[in-house]
């Protein structure tokens, strides 16, 4: 009724029930209202209920799931469920409760020790397990990740999901063998779960057998699939199809699954090159020469920039098999930083507009704050150190003026070869601009302008590293980016598919493989299904050195 707009009905209810003094009645008409997914009367209910007892433990519970169900609040989901597990210890599903809700606040080392008290608690809880595996998958633990599923497993092995999450893990640390078991047990415990068999695809040098071919073909007739299960069949299929050399068929589930993953996210291309010109405009050459000194002098960052799918996970394998370099992840931090520069602001400006507010001193206080929000992921105590987070392209800039002794890598690739590559990737989160063809040539577009721009206003400091060259001229390659990053050669970084450390992205098992050029020039075996990529991207091609146009050939 709340929800509804017919409030006065919904509190002369609640008369009725507080008349009768009972409070149990009202919890469960509220969780009644919850299940039935009527929120908002929920909320109304439990609210209503901890004002007659603020100690109502149930109502404390309800009402944090409630605020989680409706993602908002979750600050006050947190403290009221703190306050309930306080107030009475072995509340178990408390706990359950507040482990997930402090996944989604982002506090994940407080997670598992809500998901350790729990499984205390609840030793064959097998959710307690699956939850205290995320929480340590998520702080980057992944041998522990992987203990704790297996622990849920034993206790319940038929849950898909969990399975899927095992699998990831096993995946993550190269123990691929047990990680397509894992895999193939997750579809055996649920057939239309999508998202295991692109798992399996994601693996890239794995291939379907034919079964497996025709059981995703199955599903995609059926009536009862997601919008994301469809979505991760076609691209799944896509990858079987491209193994089999079937490549307009290969192209056909590609593009299908494409279109339908755009139709389900927001992305303006428009938005995006308006941001990507304020940037080059506020980060030129005047204020680089302004601010000359200025930033954290740390020198252990090296930034590895890029598209998605152009190299960068063998060049951070390359590097990180050195012994004094350290891969990290994809970190998200330098992008935060920058548009936190926008809070608490009374005028209104937003990045990169704030740049122009700055002084010294802010400078080299973000590039400090910057190392310490990633210090929990250095845990082998180099000297040196790697950010891949390919989207940093975009903020080289702001990285030069907080941390100006950084390393920052540009990996690139042939530009048809790096769109059909983006294309044919179905990510877990973000890069939106690779689900629709025109926006991808686009962007590859934009990418190309703004790396110039920094070149011109920052000469000499960036390291532009081609794929073709790498993989057809390893050690020269590599002799280059260990001198630009000023580290003495090592034959370690050769042997880098020896390098046993764990790798979260698309590329993990390719990079555990020897130097490989099967991948060179595969944007030729679509014919006419890329001839716009050519065509729009034809001035960006010619200007490629001729050692990587010879590769593409």
């Amino acid at each position: 009724m709340a929800a509804s707009g017919r409030n006065n009905e919904v509190d002369e209810a609640f008369e009725g029930y507080l008349d009768h003094d009972d409070e149990a009645a009202l919890v469960a008409a509220g969780a009644e209202h919850w299940r039935a997914g009527r929120l908002l009367d929920a909320e109304a209910v439990f609210v209503k209920t901890m004002r007659k007892n603020p100690n109502n433990l149930d109502a404390m519970r309800f009402l944090a799931m409630v605020y989680q169900g409706q993602n908002k609040k979750l600050d006050d989901a947190e403290a009221l469920l703190r306050r309930a597990t306080s107030m009475a210890p072995d509340f178990h599903q408390a706990y359950g409760n507040l482990g997930r809700v402090l996944i989604d606040n982002g506090k994940w080392e407080d997670a598992i020790e809500c998901y350790k008290t729990l499984v205390e608690l609840k030793p064959e809880d097998d959710t307690a397990w699956a939850g205290l595996g995320r929480s340590y998958t998520l702080s980057g633990q992944v041998d522990k990740s992987i203990t704790a599923y297996e622990k849920s497993l034993a206790i319940n092995e038929q849950s898909a999901s969990v399975h899927l999450a095992y699998a990831h893990m096993l995946k993550t640390v190269g123990r691929q063998a047990d990680a397509l078991i894992a895999y193939r047990n997750s579809i055996r415990y649920k057939p239309q779960m999508g998202e295991s068999y692109w798992s399996m695809a994601n693996l890239k040098i794995f291939s379907f057998e034919p079964k497996e071919v025709s059981a995703m073909e199955h599903q995609l007739t059926t009536d009862n699939l997601t919008d994301s299960a469809r979505i991760h069949f076609h691209f799944s299929l896509g990858k079987a199809y491209e193994d089999n050399k079937d490549y307009d068929k290969a192209w056909h589930h590609y593009q299908l699954g494409n279109e339908t993953q755009r139709s389900t996210i927001h992305y303006d291309p428009v938005e995006n090159e308006l941001h990507l010109k304020h940037i080059r405009e506020v980060f030129n050459s005047e204020i680089f020469a302004s601010h000359q000194g200025a930033g954290y002098d740390a020198v252990d960052p090296i930034f590895i920039v890029g598209l998605p799918r152009s190299g960068s996970t063998l060049i951070e394998q390359i590097l990180a098999s050195h012994s004094q370099v350290e891969g990290t992840s994809e970190l998200p931090n330098i992008g935060s930083i920058a548009v936190g520069t926008s809070k608490f602001r009374h005028d209104g400006l937003a990045y990169p507009h704030t740049m122009k507010t700055l002084i010294p001193r802010d400078f080299a206080a973000y590039g400090k704050e910057y190392l310490q929000q990633i210090a929990h992921h250095r845990v082998q105590g180099t000297p040196f150190f790697i950010d891949k987070m390919p989207n940093n392209f975009a903020h080289v800039g702001w990285i030069k003026m907080i941390l100006p002794n950084a390393k920052i890598i540009n990996t690139r690739r042939h530009p048809v070869d790096s769109c059909l590559g983006a294309y044919k990737q179905l990510f877990a989160k973000g890069q939106y601009f690779t689900y629709e063809k025109f926006e991808l040539a686009e962007f590859y577009r934009s990418y190309i302008d703004i790396m110039q721009h920094w070149h011109d206003v920052l000469p000499g400091q960036i390291l532009d590293v081609h794929y073709e060259d790498t993989v057809t001229d390893l050690e020269t390659q590599v002799r280059k980016i260990l001198d630009f990053c000023g580290l003495e050669f090592e034959e370690s970084c050769l042997r880098f598919y020896e390098t046993e450390r764990a790798v979260k992205t698309a590329s993990s098992e390719q990079v555990r493989q020897p130097i490989y050029t099967g991948a060179l020039g595969l944007w030729k075996k679509y014919g006419d299904n890329l001839n716009d990529w050519q065509d729009d991207l034809a001035d960006i091609i010619e200007q490629l050195p001729e050692s990587v146009k010879k590769a593409s050939q």
